[in-house]
Protein backbone atom coordinates (compact mmCIF):
# COMPACT_ATOMS: atom_id res chain seq x y z
CA UNK A 1 0.00 0.00 0.00
CA UNK A 2 1.09 3.62 -0.88
CA UNK A 3 1.49 5.73 2.14
CA UNK A 4 0.06 9.13 1.56
CA UNK A 5 2.70 11.88 2.17
CA UNK A 6 1.35 15.06 3.78
CA UNK A 7 3.10 18.31 3.04
CA UNK A 8 3.28 20.45 5.96
CA UNK A 9 2.81 24.14 5.20
CA UNK A 10 6.02 26.45 5.89
CA UNK A 11 6.42 29.86 6.69
CA UNK A 12 7.73 32.72 4.48
CA UNK A 13 9.99 34.76 5.14
CA UNK A 14 11.82 35.92 2.33
CA UNK A 15 10.92 38.83 0.52
CA UNK A 16 12.56 37.65 -2.74
CA UNK A 17 10.30 39.01 -5.82
CA UNK A 18 10.04 35.66 -7.13
CA UNK A 19 10.93 31.83 -4.89
CA UNK A 20 10.22 28.34 -6.47
CA UNK A 21 9.67 25.38 -4.78
CA UNK A 22 9.61 22.20 -5.79
CA UNK A 23 7.14 19.50 -4.83
CA UNK A 24 6.41 15.78 -5.17
CA UNK A 25 3.90 14.28 -6.47
CA UNK A 26 0.32 14.01 -5.74
CA UNK A 27 -1.78 13.86 -8.97
CA UNK A 28 -4.66 16.29 -8.86
CA UNK A 29 -6.23 18.60 -11.37
CA UNK A 30 -5.15 22.22 -12.24
CA UNK A 31 -5.95 24.08 -9.30
CA UNK A 32 -5.01 28.29 -8.82
CA UNK A 33 -4.93 29.03 -5.20
CA UNK A 34 -4.61 32.86 -3.84
CA UNK A 35 -4.00 33.76 -0.47
CA UNK A 36 -2.79 36.77 0.85
CA UNK A 37 0.47 36.82 3.65
CA UNK A 38 1.29 39.64 5.80
CA UNK A 39 5.19 39.40 6.49
CA UNK A 40 6.22 43.45 7.27
CA UNK A 41 4.44 44.30 4.16
CA UNK A 42 1.42 43.06 2.74
CA UNK A 43 2.35 40.69 -0.13
CA UNK A 44 -0.07 38.29 -2.69
CA UNK A 45 1.13 34.61 -3.03
CA UNK A 46 0.35 32.82 -6.21
CA UNK A 47 0.29 28.62 -5.97
CA UNK A 48 -0.17 27.19 -9.33
CA UNK A 49 -0.42 23.12 -9.36
CA UNK A 50 -0.56 20.79 -12.24
CA UNK A 51 -1.39 17.33 -12.73
CA UNK A 52 2.32 16.19 -13.73
CA UNK A 53 4.36 14.13 -12.04
CA UNK A 54 6.55 16.64 -10.72
CA UNK A 55 4.54 19.44 -9.43
CA UNK A 56 5.86 23.10 -9.79
CA UNK A 57 4.36 25.73 -7.71
CA UNK A 58 5.38 29.12 -8.06
CA UNK A 59 4.95 31.84 -5.21
CA UNK A 60 5.25 35.27 -6.44
CA UNK A 61 5.81 37.99 -3.54
CA UNK A 62 4.07 40.70 -4.62
CA UNK A 63 4.45 44.55 -2.32
CA UNK A 64 1.65 46.21 -1.66
CA UNK A 65 1.02 50.11 -1.02
CA UNK A 66 0.75 50.34 3.25
CA UNK A 67 -1.67 52.53 4.65
CA UNK A 68 -1.60 54.55 7.94
CA UNK A 69 -2.85 55.98 11.28
CA UNK A 70 -0.50 58.77 11.13
CA UNK A 71 -2.12 62.08 10.48
CA UNK A 72 -0.66 63.88 6.65
CA UNK A 73 1.79 66.18 7.25
CA UNK A 74 0.46 70.25 7.56
CA UNK A 75 1.20 71.91 4.18
CA UNK A 76 2.98 75.12 5.80
CA UNK A 77 1.90 76.88 2.93
CA UNK A 78 -1.46 76.33 3.49
CA UNK A 79 -1.23 78.25 6.87
CA UNK A 80 -2.05 82.39 7.41
CA UNK A 81 0.78 84.38 6.81
CA UNK A 82 1.87 86.54 9.55
CA UNK A 83 0.20 89.45 8.35
CA UNK A 84 -2.63 87.65 7.92
CA UNK A 85 -2.26 85.75 11.93
CA UNK A 86 -1.82 89.72 12.89
CA UNK A 87 -4.74 91.16 11.09
CA UNK A 88 -7.29 88.40 12.69
CA UNK A 89 -5.81 88.87 16.67
CA UNK A 90 -5.97 92.49 16.40
CA UNK A 91 -9.64 92.09 14.61
CA UNK A 92 -10.53 89.38 17.44
CA UNK A 93 -9.25 91.89 19.98
CA UNK A 94 -10.86 95.36 19.11
CA UNK A 95 -14.24 93.87 18.17
CA UNK A 96 -14.43 91.74 21.35
CA UNK A 97 -17.39 92.49 23.86
CA UNK A 98 -13.97 92.85 25.94
CA UNK A 99 -12.65 95.62 24.75
CA UNK A 100 -13.51 98.88 26.30
CA UNK A 101 -15.38 101.43 24.22
CA UNK A 102 -18.62 101.02 26.46
CA UNK A 103 -21.14 99.25 24.05
CA UNK A 104 -22.79 97.20 26.58
CA UNK A 105 -24.21 100.28 28.26
CA UNK A 106 -26.14 101.11 24.98
CA UNK A 107 -29.16 99.67 23.48
CA UNK A 108 -30.16 101.71 20.56
CA UNK A 109 -33.50 102.95 21.09
CA UNK A 110 -34.39 98.41 22.06
CA UNK A 111 -34.61 99.67 25.22
CA UNK A 112 -37.95 101.53 24.46
CA UNK A 113 -39.02 99.34 21.72
CA UNK A 114 -39.49 96.87 24.59
CA UNK A 115 -41.25 98.83 27.29
CA UNK A 116 -43.59 100.14 23.62
CA UNK A 117 -44.39 96.01 23.33
CA UNK A 118 -42.57 96.34 19.71
CA UNK A 119 -40.40 93.48 21.28
CA UNK A 120 -41.53 91.26 23.13
CA UNK A 121 -39.84 87.89 22.86
CA UNK A 122 -36.53 86.18 21.05
CA UNK A 123 -38.84 86.19 17.68
CA UNK A 124 -39.72 89.54 17.75
CA UNK A 125 -36.23 90.80 18.75
CA UNK A 126 -35.28 88.52 15.90
CA UNK A 127 -37.34 90.30 13.41
CA UNK A 128 -36.62 94.28 14.50
CA UNK A 129 -32.89 93.62 14.52
CA UNK A 130 -32.78 92.18 10.94
CA UNK A 131 -34.53 95.57 10.21
CA UNK A 132 -32.03 97.69 11.52
CA UNK A 133 -29.12 95.35 10.41
CA UNK A 134 -29.98 95.75 6.38
CA UNK A 135 -32.67 98.62 6.05
CA UNK A 136 -31.42 100.90 9.32
CA UNK A 137 -28.39 102.15 11.03
CA UNK A 138 -26.49 98.26 10.56
CA UNK A 139 -26.27 99.25 6.74
CA UNK A 140 -25.21 102.91 7.08
CA UNK A 141 -22.52 102.38 9.44
CA UNK A 142 -21.38 99.61 7.43
CA UNK A 143 -21.21 101.83 4.64
CA UNK A 144 -19.35 104.73 6.46
CA UNK A 145 -16.71 101.89 7.76
CA UNK A 146 -16.26 100.63 4.01
CA UNK A 147 -15.55 104.53 2.96
CA UNK A 148 -13.44 105.29 5.64
CA UNK A 149 -11.22 102.40 5.21
CA UNK A 150 -10.85 103.48 1.53
CA UNK A 151 -9.71 106.70 2.24
CA UNK A 152 -7.83 106.00 5.03
CA UNK A 153 -5.69 103.54 2.69
CA UNK A 154 -5.32 105.84 -0.08
CA UNK A 155 -4.19 108.34 2.56
CA UNK A 156 -7.02 110.55 0.91
CA UNK A 157 -7.11 113.16 3.87
CA UNK A 158 -10.00 115.36 2.34
CA UNK A 159 -12.36 112.59 1.16
CA UNK A 160 -11.52 110.89 5.01
CA UNK A 161 -12.87 114.19 6.49
CA UNK A 162 -15.87 114.86 4.15
CA UNK A 163 -16.77 110.99 5.08
CA UNK A 164 -16.15 111.73 9.19
CA UNK A 165 -18.50 114.79 9.02
CA UNK A 166 -21.48 112.96 7.35
CA UNK A 167 -21.06 110.17 9.21
CA UNK A 168 -21.67 112.14 12.75
CA UNK A 169 -24.78 114.02 10.47
CA UNK A 170 -26.17 111.12 9.92
CA UNK A 171 -27.45 110.05 13.04
CA UNK A 172 -30.88 110.33 13.78
CA UNK A 173 -31.26 111.18 17.58
CA UNK A 174 -29.42 112.46 20.40
CA UNK A 175 -28.74 109.68 21.85
CA UNK A 176 -27.89 107.62 19.14
CA UNK A 177 -25.09 110.45 18.29
CA UNK A 178 -23.68 110.33 21.99
CA UNK A 179 -23.18 106.23 21.50
CA UNK A 180 -21.64 106.30 18.30
CA UNK A 181 -19.97 109.40 19.05
CA UNK A 182 -18.38 108.16 22.80
CA UNK A 183 -17.33 104.71 21.37
CA UNK A 184 -15.79 106.01 18.33
CA UNK A 185 -13.46 108.43 20.90
CA UNK A 186 -12.59 105.06 22.79
CA UNK A 187 -11.83 102.76 20.68
CA UNK A 188 -9.20 105.41 18.76
CA UNK A 189 -7.90 106.37 22.54
CA UNK A 190 -7.13 102.83 23.32
CA UNK A 191 -5.88 102.17 19.82
CA UNK A 192 -3.72 104.44 19.47
CA UNK A 193 -2.07 103.86 23.23
CA UNK A 194 -2.01 100.20 22.62
CA UNK A 195 -1.83 99.64 19.28
CA UNK A 196 0.43 102.25 17.94
CA UNK A 197 1.03 102.83 14.28
CA UNK A 198 2.71 104.98 12.17
CA UNK A 199 0.05 107.13 10.29
CA UNK A 200 -2.61 106.72 12.90
CA UNK A 201 -2.66 110.33 14.54
CA UNK A 202 -2.27 111.76 11.02
CA UNK A 203 -5.17 109.83 9.86
CA UNK A 204 -7.36 111.09 13.39
CA UNK A 205 -6.24 114.77 12.62
CA UNK A 206 -7.14 114.57 9.07
CA UNK A 207 -10.97 113.72 10.35
CA UNK A 208 -11.11 117.19 12.30
CA UNK A 209 -13.93 117.09 14.83
CA UNK A 210 -15.52 114.09 16.33
CA UNK A 211 -15.55 110.65 14.99
CA UNK A 212 -18.56 107.90 14.91
CA UNK A 213 -17.32 104.40 15.86
CA UNK A 214 -17.51 103.15 12.29
CA UNK A 215 -15.61 105.51 11.12
CA UNK A 216 -12.93 104.74 13.95
CA UNK A 217 -12.85 101.38 13.33
CA UNK A 218 -12.92 101.89 9.36
CA UNK A 219 -9.93 104.06 10.17
CA UNK A 220 -7.84 101.57 12.66
CA UNK A 221 -8.24 99.17 10.72
CA UNK A 222 -6.66 100.80 7.42
CA UNK A 223 -3.79 101.95 9.41
CA UNK A 224 -2.76 98.29 10.73
CA UNK A 225 -3.42 97.08 7.11
CA UNK A 226 -6.09 94.82 8.23
CA UNK A 227 -7.99 94.05 5.03
CA UNK A 228 -11.49 95.72 4.68
CA UNK A 229 -14.02 92.83 4.32
CA UNK A 230 -13.09 91.10 7.22
CA UNK A 231 -13.06 94.43 9.30
CA UNK A 232 -16.95 94.77 7.96
CA UNK A 233 -17.93 91.23 9.02
CA UNK A 234 -16.15 91.44 12.46
CA UNK A 235 -18.04 94.80 13.11
CA UNK A 236 -21.45 93.84 12.14
CA UNK A 237 -20.72 90.22 14.11
CA UNK A 238 -19.72 92.93 17.13
CA UNK A 239 -22.48 95.24 15.99
CA UNK A 240 -25.54 92.70 16.46
CA UNK A 241 -23.92 90.72 18.93
CA UNK A 242 -24.42 93.87 21.73
CA UNK A 243 -27.87 94.83 20.23
CA UNK A 244 -28.64 90.86 21.36
CA UNK A 245 -26.92 91.55 24.94
CA UNK A 246 -29.05 94.38 25.46
CA UNK A 247 -32.40 92.53 24.36
CA UNK A 248 -31.63 89.72 26.91
CA UNK A 249 -31.35 91.63 29.03
CA UNK A 250 -34.71 93.71 28.82
CA UNK A 251 -36.79 90.60 27.70
CA UNK A 252 -35.45 88.95 29.52
CA UNK A 253 -34.44 85.83 27.29
CA UNK A 254 -32.19 83.20 28.10
CA UNK A 255 -28.43 82.48 26.55
CA UNK A 256 -30.04 79.68 24.45
CA UNK A 257 -32.33 82.12 23.23
CA UNK A 258 -30.05 84.72 22.18
CA UNK A 259 -27.60 82.43 20.17
CA UNK A 260 -30.27 81.12 18.75
CA UNK A 261 -31.23 84.97 17.55
CA UNK A 262 -27.37 85.28 16.31
CA UNK A 263 -27.01 82.22 14.69
CA UNK A 264 -30.48 83.18 12.65
CA UNK A 265 -28.68 86.51 11.51
CA UNK A 266 -26.06 85.18 10.15
CA UNK A 267 -26.92 85.13 6.00
CA UNK A 268 -28.34 88.53 7.27
CA UNK A 269 -24.99 90.20 8.54
CA UNK A 270 -23.28 88.33 5.17
CA UNK A 271 -25.60 89.78 3.17
CA UNK A 272 -25.54 93.97 4.69
CA UNK A 273 -21.84 93.25 4.65
CA UNK A 274 -21.47 92.25 0.79
CA UNK A 275 -24.41 95.20 -0.07
CA UNK A 276 -21.56 97.84 2.04
CA UNK A 277 -19.05 97.00 0.55
CA UNK A 278 -19.95 97.78 -3.34
CA UNK A 279 -22.15 100.70 -2.05
CA UNK A 280 -21.23 104.18 -2.02
CA UNK A 281 -22.32 107.13 -0.24
CA UNK A 282 -25.25 107.59 -2.51
CA UNK A 283 -26.66 104.52 -1.55
CA UNK A 284 -26.98 106.05 2.10
CA UNK A 285 -30.65 105.49 3.62
CA UNK A 286 -32.56 104.65 6.33
CA UNK A 287 -36.34 103.04 6.21
CA UNK A 288 -36.69 101.90 9.62
CA UNK A 289 -38.92 104.82 10.95
CA UNK A 290 -40.17 102.78 14.46
CA UNK A 291 -36.67 102.32 15.58
CA UNK A 292 -35.47 106.05 14.82
CA UNK A 293 -38.63 106.94 16.80
CA UNK A 294 -37.68 104.50 19.50
CA UNK A 295 -33.90 106.60 19.77
CA UNK A 296 -35.73 109.51 20.06
CA UNK A 297 -38.13 108.04 22.67
CA UNK A 298 -35.75 106.43 24.91
CA UNK A 299 -34.65 109.76 26.97
CA UNK A 300 -38.30 110.62 28.32
CA UNK A 301 -38.87 107.21 29.73
CA UNK A 302 -39.18 106.92 33.35
CA UNK A 303 -36.63 104.18 33.77
CA UNK A 304 -34.22 103.21 32.28
CA UNK A 305 -31.38 100.76 32.42
CA UNK A 306 -29.67 101.82 29.23
CA UNK A 307 -27.79 105.01 27.57
CA UNK A 308 -29.54 105.08 24.05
Amino acid sequence: MRRRRTIMPRMITATTPIITMMIMPTLITAITITTVITITTVITTTITMTSIATTIITTTITPMLMTTSEPAAVDAGRGMTADEAAALYRLMTWLSPAFPVGAFSYSSGIEWAVEAGDVTDAASLRDWLAAMLSEGSGFCDAVFLAQAHRAASAQDEVSLREIAELAAAFVPSRERQLETSTQGRAFIEIARSAWACDGLDSMVAACGGSIVYPVAVGLVSAAHAVPLAPAMHAFLHALVSNWISAGARLVPLGQTDSQRILASLEADVAATAGRALTASLDDLGSATFRADLASLRHETQYTRLFRS
